[in-house]
């Protein structure tokens, strides 16, 4: 037994030693889990690690929840998990499953890391938030499973995550270990509805790195035998493939220790350790779980002929944003509409991660609307926030000072308008806005979607999944 198969190694563009993934794809790792890069070098990539493999199939996986655009600069967005909770409807989830499904073949990528079925039911939650369907668990599943349909008919793998659920939590499993104090009877009606709803067109398990000591008092979840044998497995009869989430984050310590107590309690995949050269040799010398690992052998080549079919085309990322967009798309308080000629002061708040605003404001100065700066004389105030997730930041949601900054500047003008393309709390308490709409994405068609609907050319059709 190669236990080399059951590592899939990380791969960060910038970051990680090319000769360390051509070493482990030399010694049979299963596959291979991609973050950043470009197309170019993506497809460059897969073809080395190919090349130097011996084995018949690789994996390549990728987090592609939200397409190519959170991992590659010059990419567009897909409409986030909480925009198509919004809309409501199993065929927008179907059909993003479809288009991040042409995504990822696009460059190479056979297994995309989703949906997410965590519940959003925690506005602090700084790594859910948007990834989320919403917070209703049926709905949350009965979304999830199209978008599993979706993504199998659209030619890649899905992997539902992050089991037990990581909803209802305050902190970034990247960055700690968090801790959900729920009784087994509460997870039944909650956090576990989603998962129990997707598990039968699931490829695949990602367990999250969580401690819930209803279930395990000395193990996070994504080593627990209590949580993958006898939860997962036994009780909710799931026989598929289990991965760990990834085990470089920080809520485990030390990976290798981690990466065996894995095995032991079940899990068939050890994703994304920081330095897999050493895990691997690390492994080679422990007494592992042989049924598991043979298990493990056996569900890959299973899913790899699953692979082997003619994928539905489903939309580009363009077109799918611009299609269903005004669906997703909720608007709240006075009605207020922009024309020709109107002075709008712009403040923009949230955006640490440098997203460009551009499509919306060109959206608007195309429509004759004059933007000025927030403290200039004007007619309304387009307050505009880009808070999004983002592994290892820790946070989410506008700063304190940034919520003062909007109510003072809200003070000053007799129409003010909140625009979320991120996350869609933070402002309940601010009541000097009198509007808020919310994209709950940064995509283009989203920000050109939130100037028509302010100079009444579209209509925001969706409700708030929370």
């Amino acid at each position: 037994m190669n236990i080399n198969r059951l590592i899939y190694p990380g791969f960060w563009f910038g970051k990680t030693p090319e000769q360390d993934a051509l070493e482990m794809a030399r010694r049979g790792a299963g596959g291979f889990c991609i973050y950043g890069g470009t197309r170019r070098e993506v497809q460059d990539f897969i073809q080395k690690i190919r090349a130097a493999s011996p084995l018949p199939q690789v994996f390549i996986c990728a987090d592609y929840e939200d397409g190519l655009g959170r991992w590659m600069a010059a990419e567009e967005w897909v409409l986030s998990n909480l925009a198509v909770g919004a809309d409501g409807r199993e065929d927008t989830a179907y059909q993003k499953g479809l288009t991040l499904a042409r995504e990822a073949r696009a460059v190479g990528v056979d297994w995309v890391f989703a949906p997410v079925l965590d519940l959003c039911d925690e506005p602090q939650n700084p790594i859910v938030n948007t990834r989320s369907f919403g917070a209703h668990p049926q709905a949350v599943g009965t979304l999830g499973a199209a978008l599993c349909r979706g993504l199998r008919d659209g030619g890649v793998l899905n992997s539902i995550k992050h089991f037990p659920g990581h909803g209802r939590t305050t902190q970034d499993s990247h960055l700690g270990l968090p801790l959900l104090a729920r009784t087994p009877q509460q997870l039944t009606q909650t956090e576990l509805v989603p998962f129990c709803t997707a598990l039968p067109g699931a490829d695949s398990v990602m367990v999250g790195h969580l401690l819930f000591p209803a279930l395990d008092e000395k193990y996070p979840a994504s080593l627990s035998r209590a949580v993958i044998t006898d939860l997962l497995k036994k009780q909710l009869g799931f026989h598929g493939l289990v991965f760990t989430d990834a085990l470089c984050m920080k809520a485990l310590g030390d990976e290798k220790q981690a990466a065996l107590a894995a095995l032991h309690a079940g899990a068939h995949i050890l994703l994304a350790a920081e330095d897999s050269v050493a895990l691997s040799d690390f492994l080679q010398k422990k007494a592992l779980p042989l049924s598991v690992a043979a298990e493990s052998v056996r569900l890959q080549e299973a899913l790899w002929k699953r692979l082997s079919g003619h994928p539905v085309t489903g939309l580009s990322a363009a077109d799918f944003n611009q299609t269903y967009a005004p669906h997703c798309a909720v608007y709240e308080g006075e009605k207020w509409q922009l024309h020709a000629g109107l002075r709008a002061a712009y403040l923009e708040l949230g955006n640490e991660e440098d997203f460009v605003a551009q499509p919306f404001l060109n959206a608007l100065q195309a429509a004759g609307v004059h933007i000025v700066p927030a403290g200039e004389k004007a007619e309304v105030l387009l307050a505009v926030s880009f808070s999004n997730y983002k592994a290892f930041k820790g946070h989410i949601n506008l700063s304190a000072a940034e919520q003062a900054a909007l109510s003072r500047a809200a003070q000053k003008y007799a129409h003010s308008v909140w625009i979320s393309f991120g996350s869609p709390f933070g402002t309940e308490n601010i009541r000097e806005l009198t509007a808020r709409l919310w994209l709950f994405s940064p995509a283009r068609a989203a920000q050109t979607c939130a100037a028509d609907m302010l100079l009444g050319r579209q209509t925001a059709q969706g409700k708030l999944p929370f």
